[in-house]
């Protein structure tokens, strides 16, 4: 189902080039996977996800003003239900394909306009099926205008065996407005004691100025198969990777659940914001680190787990003291059953 709504201009390459839904660049332990599927081919029907959101500014809360979009992604209409920000637009994204395939390629454009309020979710996981031919590529990109407050938090990807996925987060951030974006990764269908058995799983997190200047990045580059192969970070992110694998001390220890949040905010000094972190994390009984962002840009954290409950519980626990400490609300109970 394609959708269109006033006010969204088509982008200057046409939706279905694939300059516009094929990343600038893939990294090579997923571009080496690259192939023909003996089933539906990239480009073809289904195999295209498209979304494009843009909000506004109305009276007295957020409005979606600008929507289109090509399944397999589709959104629910914004709901209004935090009780102590009833401006803010929450929006669940969605996808008809119950998970990403080989040779899908999925693209996600958000823009929130000056002095909006949203928060962006997903309805559940995102399961990424055995793939044994090619690989599956997942973008987005999210602007956020001057006074903006928005609230960029999905669920988990679920990397199945076989799997190749690489994911770009492009954040471009006014210097006025506060976004706050988290990433979890799992090892598997823990449930099924399936541990570790994707190929690859790769992702870059961007934080930019309006102006395109680049902030900081995050790199994540998992390779089970691969010994010495290992998960990094430049800019926001962590130290350089290392070990057999993906279980080695320097990447994920053994551990199943991997959790990310970075907080990007004028409304609280960055050392303020990490202390904050800190402290909602004390107790909680799992690996993790906080620190920083460059040039005073906000903080960041990334825990590290094997009990997906609990790691839900911390950064839910951090969502919520963040949430507390810049606007003074608590984080809402989101109903996703």
């Amino acid at each position: 189902m394609t959708g269109v709504r006033a006010r969204v201009a088509p982008p200057a390459v046409p939706r279905l080039d694939p300059r516009h839904y094929e990343p600038a660049r893939v990294p090579y332990e997923v571009r080496r996977h690259a192939g023909t599927p003996d089933t539906l081919a990239v480009g073809r029907p289904g195999k295209v996800g498209l979304l494009e959101l843009a909000f506004e500014r109305i009276g007295g809360r957020t409005e979606l003003t600008g929507h289109y979009q090509k399944s397999p992604l589709q959104i629910m209409r914004p709901l209004y239900y935090d009780p102590a920000r009833p401006d803010l637009a929450v929006t669940f994204l969605m996808s008809t394909g119950g998970g990403i395939l080989q040779a899908d390629r999925l693209r996600t454009d958000v823009r929130c306009g000056a002095d909006t309020a949203v928060h962006l979710t997903t309805q559940a996981a995102t399961k990424v099926y055995r793939m044994e031919h090619d690989y599956a590529t997942q973008l987005l990109s999210l602007a956020a205008g001057p006074g903006a407050y928005v609230e960029y938090l999905p669920e988990p990807v679920i990397p199945f065996v076989d799997s190749r996925l690489y994911q770009r987060t492009v954040l471009t951030v006014d210097p006025g407005a506060t976004v706050l974006a988290s990433e979890t990764v799992l090892a598997g269908r823990l449930a099924r004691g399936e541990r570790n058995a994707y190929r690859v799983f790769a992702s870059d997190l961007e934080v930019r100025r309006p102006d395109g200047r680049l902030v900081a990045l995050d790199t994540v580059r998992l390779e089970p198969a691969q010994p010495g192969a290992g998960a990094g970070g430049r800019g926001g992110g962590g130290g350089g990777g290392g070990g057999a694998g993906v279980g080695g001390p320097a990447v994920l220890a053994g551990h199943d659940v991997m959790c990310s949040l970075y907080v990007l905010t004028p409304l609280a000094p960055p050392a303020a914001v990490a202390d904050t972190l800190h402290e909602a994390l004390a107790g909680c009984g799992l690996l993790h680190g906080v620190s920083v962002l460059p040039e005073d840009s906000g903080a960041w954290l990334r825990l590290l787990g094997s009990d997906t409950r609990a790691c839900a519980a911390a950064l839910r626990s951090a969502w919520d003291a963040v949430r507390r400490l810049l606007i003074g609300a608590p984080a809402p109970e989101l109903r996703k059953t």
